[in-house]
């Protein structure tokens, strides 16, 4: 057998260069991705964050070819997983789903992270908030809840559903606001997401939980749990019987909270671009879709400017009424 020289090395490599193709570490680059791939879900298992990770990740794994492993960084009201979003490699191997407390938490001094902490791909869901109580609960409807609030001494009631100042608190605030009340007349606990709050209320330990009626929907089935109304301008198709709180109360309050898909600042735009062609293609797929309506998640698509867009516009909405509930600093 000839000798491979070192001109002929140069040769072959000359000729795969005019070639169109890549070898070495340009190669490896080109083939992204080429090794498996980090989704990490700032809220614990279980709540609809999790979820909607897990559904995206493993058909993200059937687009891409490489394996997408769903790690769940919870704690400091959800500090910890997008940070971990952000700090990692700008590589395209660690990716994340963020969420509405994004645009929260630098509010209430809690972390530096803003939405242009990352490199946006894809927004994909939004929904809005539910009232739910304990099934033995008394109340028949959120009316006779909404009488009972308004009866009972500032901080005797207790709510959760997330982390101090989240989406699904801010969601109480406004609520307790319309009815005029002060924004603490019912007592936050912070917790880790909805599926402990639900736990917990379950247990007893909880009068209310503001939040999304799809994450209280196992609790409901199981019999633990009831949903009295849900903070939107209409009704979920898939929770017919639950009335909003304008046709129960004559409050028009909604709000919302939603779950997009991101990777630290400075992804490569050719990364990026991948990325955000094959969450689109996930997004119009049949199994999202079915696997979405089955839960009762809303679908909300932006591609990665108008998801950059939908949060900046978010985060200084949510500075404003932060500012007005006196969760903001100072």
């Amino acid at each position: 057998m000839a000798a491979f020289t070192r001109r002929g090395f140069i040769a072959v490599g000359a000729a795969a260069a005019g070639a169109g193709l890549r070898i070495g570490p340009a190669g490896a680059q080109g083939a992204y991705p080429s090794r498996p791939i980090t989704m990490i879900c700032p809220w614990g298992a279980g709540g609809g964050t999790d979820a909607t990770a897990r559904i995206v990740a493993s058909l993200l794994e059937k687009e891409l070819g490489q394996p997408v492993n769903v790690v769940n960084r919870t704690g400091g009201s959800g500090v910890v997983g997008h940070s971990a979003i952000a700090t990692a490699p700008a590589d395209g191997y660690t990716l994340g789903i963020i969420t509405v407390e994004i645009s929260m938490m630098h509010w209430q001094g809690l972390t530096d992270l803003t939405p242009a902490s990352y490199t946006p791909l894809a927004l994909m869901n939004e929904d809005p908030p539910g009232v739910q109580v304990p099934a033995s609960a008394p109340y028949k409807n959120v009316k006779e809840l909404a009488d009972a609030i308004k009866a009972a001494p500032p901080g005797k009631m207790k709510a959760s559903g997330t982390g101090q100042g989240g989406i699904w608190h801010l969601a109480l605030v406004g609520w307790l606001q319309a009815m005029g009340l002060k924004p603490d007349h019912v007592a936050w606990v912070p917790s880790n997401g909805a599926a402990p709050a639900m736990q917990d209320l379950a247990a007893g330990g909880l009068d209310i939980v503001t939040c999304s009626v799809p994450e209280a929907r196992a609790m409901i089935e199981a019999g633990k749990a009831k949903a009295l109304a849900v903070m939107a301008s209409e009704r979920n198709p898939a929770f017919p019987n639950v009335p909003t709180l304008n046709e129960e109360l004559g409050i028009n309050y909604s709000t919302g909270a939603w779950r997009g898909f991101a990777g630290p600042k400075g992804l490569p735009q050719d990364i990026a671009t991948k990325l955000t062609a094959a969450l689109k293609k996930i997004n119009e797929s049949k199994e999202f879709r079915d696997f979405m309506a089955a839960r009762g998640f809303g679908v909300k698509w932006a591609d990665a400017q108008g998801f950059a867009d939908f949060m900046a516009a978010g985060d200084k909405q949510m500075g404003e009424a932060m500012k007005a509930a006196g969760l903001a600093k100072a």
